[in-house]
């Protein structure tokens, strides 16, 4: 078991660790490509790797010729470039599985006014590509001021929540773990704002950790969500109720017999 987990550790840090590597890569390998240094880019490609046996460089570059020209086409030569997510998939449908030994990496490039994506198979032996292509994507770089203020009012989910789960733990309520349970569960239907594609709204979409969840992978994938507390409300209200309700003390009914004997 000790063996298997620290196996396990060791492939996820190797992993992580070319991870890092990949946007520089990919910078390189387009960049050379823009400058029309093909024997350079032909260096960037795994082409000892069986999936390449069968190619043949003459077809192979006058592919990356007109790859070089879409791409100037769409986004001139002047580029930034970003590291969205390495990702390696497995499924029970074969098509959708990552090959053998390889990983998928996306990297966002932009111009300064549209940003796009590549998709890059890199060979996990050693290091280079084995195929990089474009995604269907060409977009106006967002607005990121509204993402971030969105994101304010996102965060004052997880502090109201935090905020009665306080005051639950502060009353005299019984069996308190199952309002714990509701607070943070209980945060439906959800509201998401993304950078791309703005304002949605999923009505039986749960956010079970307090009420938020986050993610920032480029422009594409950066999306702040936020459910409505009903659970933290329906205590909250809960609570309130049982402090506003009359209390009579035992001084006071006494003192109200000895005003009327």
């Amino acid at each position: 078991m000790i063996t298997i987990l620290t196996v396990s550790l060791l492939t996820r840090c190797d992993f992580i660790e070319r991870a890092f590597t990949y946007k520089d890569k990919t910078k390189e390998l387009i960049e050379n490509l823009l400058k029309e240094d093909y024997d350079q880019v032909m260096k960037s490609f795994a082409m000892e790797h069986e999936m390449a046996k069968n190619t043949d460089p003459d077809v192979m570059k006058q592919g990356l010729i007109k790859f070089r020209e879409s791409m100037i086409q769409d986004f001139g030569r002047n580029l930034d470039y970003r590291f969205m997510k390495a990702e390696k998939n497995w499924s029970t449908e074969k098509e959708k599985n990552t090959p053998p030994n390889t990983t998928v990496a996306l990297i966002e490039f932009s111009n300064g006014k549209d940003f796009g994506v590549f998709r890059v198979l890199f060979d996990d032996v050693s290091g280079k590509m084995l195929n990089i292509n474009t995604l269907n994507v060409k977009q106006p770089i967002p607005n990121m001021t509204l993402f971030w203020l969105f994101g304010l009012l996102a965060l004052c989910v997880p502090a109201f929540n935090i905020y009665v789960i306080r005051e639950v733990k502060r009353s005299s309520l019984k069996r308190k773990w199952l309002k714990y349970l509701s607070i943070v569960i209980f945060n439906v239907p959800a509201v998401t704002f993304a950078a791309v594609n703005g304002l949605s709204l999923k009505l039986l979409n749960f956010q079970i950790l307090l009420g938020i969840s986050f993610g920032y992978m480029g422009y594409l994938n950066s999306f702040w969500t936020f459910g409505l507390p009903l659970g933290g409300l329906y205590w909250v209200l809960k609570l309130k109720r049982g402090k506003d309700e009359p209390s009579v003390s035992l001084a006071t009914s006494q003192e109200t017999q000895i005003g009327t004997g």
